[in-house]
C-alpha cells in the first residue's frame, strides 16, 4: 500500500530504488512508535537504537514475503538455518539504512507537513472509491491493518521525509541517447574467427604425480577439502499404505459394503438419439421458423429420417437419416441432454436451441441401467476396506506415535515398541545429500535443529506424505571439518594430472598460436563468421575471449585461451557492427542504466552515511 503513495515520486527508476528503502520500514511494523523495548539492542546506529522486537517483525514480514513469491523453493531453502541467519542479517543492515537515512534527513532540516500527509493520503488510491477519496474505507482499511489513524500518519511522515532525501539523490540520475545506443551496437556486435581445440585428453598418458606433491596440494589448499556438517538419523515411520497391505477384508464384508453401496455400482442409462440440425447462420430468426415448420411436418405424420436426409445441417448424420450415437446423461449439452431424456421411445421434441443451432431430437432407443454385479467390482471393494481400514490403523497409531515419542524424548526404541514397527537407520549425510526416503524440507530443518543435534531429543511428527509420517532422532553427527588426506587422495592426484595435461595444451596451444602469427597454412582452424554473444554451438569460453579481443587491423588478432579440459588457439578476422538496433532495444538499455546508476548512487548514499557514524551491534554476553 505505502508504495502507491511515491507515485508521485520523480522517475520510474526513482520508485523503483525507493522500494528498498520505504519497504523495510513498512516490514519493520509499528513497534518502534510502541516503544519496544530489549536489554540488549539489534544494532545501534548514532546511539540510537534497533530494537530485537523490530527486527523480528521486520524478518518475520520479509520471510512471508519471500515465502509467498518462491513457494516450494523457499520450504526447501528455509532448511537451512544458515540461510535464514543470512537472510535476517540483510533485514538487519536495512534498518540499519532505513535509520541512517532517517538520521541524514533530520540533520538536513528535512521535514513533511501535516498538510503534505493529508494531501498524500487522499491522493492514495487504495483509500479512494470512484476516484475520490474515501474516509470510511480509509479508516476499514487502517483497521485490517491493525494501523491506529496517528499510527499510520507517524509512519507516513517518516516515508515521506526519507523521499526527500532518496528522490533527491536517485530522480536525478539519467543515461545520455548515444550511451544506451552505444552499448546497444556493441552487444550486437558479431565477430569473424578461426579456432583449434586442442584438448588435454591425448596428455593425460604422460601425466604422473607423486605422493609428496599430492601431500603439498592439500596442505596448501585445505580449504578446498572442508567436509560439511553430516548427521545419521533414526526413525520411526508410519505409513498407511503399508498397512492396507496386511489388512484383511472378508468376503463377507465385502459383500456387506457392496449390498449397502448399490447405487454407486449401477450403469447409466443410454439413450440412443437422431436429429435435424438447423445451424443459425446469419438470420437465426429464418433458421429457427424453419425447424419450426419441420417440427410442424413431423407432427402432422412425416417421416423423421427422410426430413432429415433433405434439410439437416448436420450432413455426417444426415446420411444415416438424422442418427447419432448412445448417450449417457450429462454427455451432450444441457438443453440437448435434457430433451433426450425426457423423450419415450419413438418420439420427437420439439425445437430445443443450442450453441450448434436448433435441434429436433428423436429418442430411437434405450439401453437400461443395469447393476454391474458384485464379483465383477469385489477387487474394487476389498481395495477400498483394505485403505479405509489401513487410515483407521494409521490414525491410532499416529497418536501413540507422537504421544509417547514425546514422553519418552531420548529413546525411539519405547515409541517403536508402542505402535509395532523397527526402529530405521541413514547413513551419514549433509543438507545436499538427503537420503531419497527423508529427503523433506520439514525432516531436513528437524534432522540439523538445535532440538535434534544439541539436545539430542525426538523430533515432533513430521509429514512426509498424506499419511505417512516420520519421528526421527540423531544417532551420529560430525561437524563440518577438514576431510582426511586418505579421502581425498585420488581425487587430488586426478586433478593434479589434468593440470599437468592441461599445461601440455597450454603449450601446444601456445606453439600453434606462434605459428598462425606467422601466417602457417598447415595448421586447420575451424571457421565461424558473424558469431554471436549468445552462441550455443561454440564452446563459452571460446565466445566469451572472441569478444574480449581487439579488433584487427592489416592482420587477425590470435590468442589462446583455457577450456574446461585444453586449450583453443583463436584468430579473430574481423569485427563486424551491429545489423540493426531498434529504439525499442536502446529505450530499454536506457531504463536498466538508469537503474544500474540509481541503485549504485543509493548505495554509495548508505555506505558514505555508514562510513562517518558509529554503528555497532551489541552481542549478548
Amino acid at each position: 500500500m505505502l508504495e502507491k503513495i511515491r507515485d508521485g515520486s520523480q522517475g520510474v527508476i526513482a520508485k523503483g530504488i525507493l522500494v528498498l528503502v520505504i519497504l523495510s520500514f513498512a516490514f519493520a511494523g509499528v513497534s518502534s512508535y510502541l516503544g519496544s523495548k530489549s536489554d540488549v539492542p539489534a544494532a545501534e546506529v548514532n546511539g540510537d537504537k534497533i530494537t530485537k522486537a523490530e527486527l523480528e517483525q521486520a524478518y518475520q514480514s520479509e520471510r512471508a514475503r519471500m515465502e509467498q513469491q518462491l513457494g516450494e523453493m523457499f520450504a526447501a531453502l528455509s532448511a537451512d538455518e544458515r540461510y535464514l541467519e543470512s537472510i535476517k542479517q540483510s533485514v538487519l543492515e536495512r534498518l540499519v539504512a532505513d535509520k541512517l537515512i532517517d538520521q541524514a534527513a533530520a540533520a538536513m532540516g528535512l521535514r513533511v507537513s501535516d498538510e503534505q500527509i493529508i494531501t498524500a493520503i487522499k491522493s492514495e488510491p487504495a483509500f479512494q472509491t470512484d476516484g475520490k477519496f474515501d474516509n470510511d474505507r480509509y479508516q476499514a482499511i487502517l483497521r485490517q491493518l491493525g494501523y491506529q489513524p496517528q499510527t499510520f500518519r507517524s509512519m507516513m511522515r517518516v516515508d515521506m521525509t526519507r523521499r526527500q532525501l532518496t528522490a533527491a539523490l536517485v530522480g536525478t540520475e539519467f543515461v545520455l541517447p548515444g550511451e544506451a545506443k552505444q552499448l546497444a551496437e556493441l552487444q550486437g556486435q558479431t565477430r569473424d574467427i578461426r579456432y583449434l581445440v586442442v584438448d588435454s585428453a591425448p596428455f593425460l598418458a604422460n601425466a604422473s604425480v607423486t605422493d609428496e606433491q599430492v601431500k603439498n596440494y592439500y596442505d596448501t589448499n585445505q580449504g578446498q577439502f572442508m567436509s560439511p556438517e553430516k548427521v545419521s538419523l533414526e526413525y520411526v515411520e508410519l505409513n498407511a499404505a503399508d498397512f492396507a497391505k496386511d489388512s484383511k477384508v472378508t468376503d463377507e464384508e465385502a459383500q456387506a459394503y457392496y449390498d449397502e453401496h448399490k447405487t454407486q455400482y449401477v450403469s447409466n442409462e443410454k439413450r440412443l438419439a437422431a436429429h435435424i440440425l438447423i445451424g443459425p447462420g446469419s438470420d437465426e430468426a429464418a433458421a429457427k421458423a424453419k425447424a419450426e415448420d419441420l417440427a410442424k411436418q413431423l407432427d402432422n405424420g412425416a417421416d423423421f429420417a427422410e426430413l432429415a436426409k433433405a434439410n439437416s445441417e448436420d450432413t455426417l448424420s444426415a446420411e444415416q437419416g438424422g442418427k447419432l450415437d448412445w448417450f449417457e446423461p450429462g454427455v451432450m449439452d444441457p438443453s440437448f441432454d435434457t430433451a433426450l431424456f425426457a423423450l419415450q421411445k419413438g418420439q420427437h421434441s420439439g425445437v430445443v436451441k443450442t450453441d450448434f443451432g436448433f435441434h429436433i431430437i428423436k429418442l430411437l432407443d434405450v439401453q437400461p441401467g443395469t447393476t454391474v454385479p458384485f464379483a465383477d467390482v469385489k477387487a474394487k471393494i476389498v481395495a477400498q476396506l483394505q485403505e479405509k481400514k489401513a487410515v483407521d490403523q494409521f490414525y491410532s497409531l499416529q497418536s501413540k506415535l507422537a504421544d509417547t515419542s514425546y514422553e519418552v524424548p531420548d529413546t525411539l526404541a519405547e515409541t517403536a515398541k508402542v505402535v509395532g514397527v523397527e526402529i530405521k537407520t541413514t547413513p551419514m549425510f549433509s543438507r545436499d545429500d538427503v537420503p531419497a526416503a527423508l529427503n523433506k524440507p520439514d525432516v531436513v530443518k528437524a534432522a540439523f535443529s538445535d532440538t535434534v543435534l544439541r539436545q539430542g531429543l525426538n523430533s515432533e511428527v513430521i509429514e512426509l506424505e498424506p499419511n505417512h509420517v516420520v519421528v526421527i532422532r540423531m544417532k551420529e553427527h560430525h561437524d563440518a571439518g577438514t576431510m582426511p588426506l586418505a579421502e581425498v587422495k585420488t581425487d587430488i592426484a586426478e586433478r593434479l594430472k589434468q593440470d599437468q595435461a592441461n599445461e601440455a595444451a597450454r603449450a601446444k596451444a601456445q606453439e600453434l598460436m606462434t605459428q598462425v602469427k606467422a601466417g602457417a597454412t598447415d595448421v586447420t582452424l575451424t571457421a565461424k563468421t558473424k558469431l554471436g554473444r549468445g552462441a550455443q554451438d561454440v564452446d563459452a569460453a571460446i565466445v566469451g575471449k572472441a569478444f574480449q579481443m581487439p579488433t584487427p587491423s592489416a592482420s587477425p588478432v590470435v590468442d589462446t585461451v583455457g577450456l574446461a579440459n585444453g586449450y583453443a588457439v583463436i584468430a579473430l578476422d574481423k569485427v563486424n557492427a551491429a545489423e540493426s538496433v531498434s529504439d525499442e532495444l536502446v529505450n530499454a538499455l536506457k531504463q536498466r542504466l538508469n537503474a544500474q546508476y540509481s541503485e549504485a548512487d543509493y548505495r554509495g548514499l548508505i555506505e558514505s552515511l555508514k562510513a562517518n557514524a558509529k554503528v555497532h551491534y551489541p552481542v549478548e554476553g
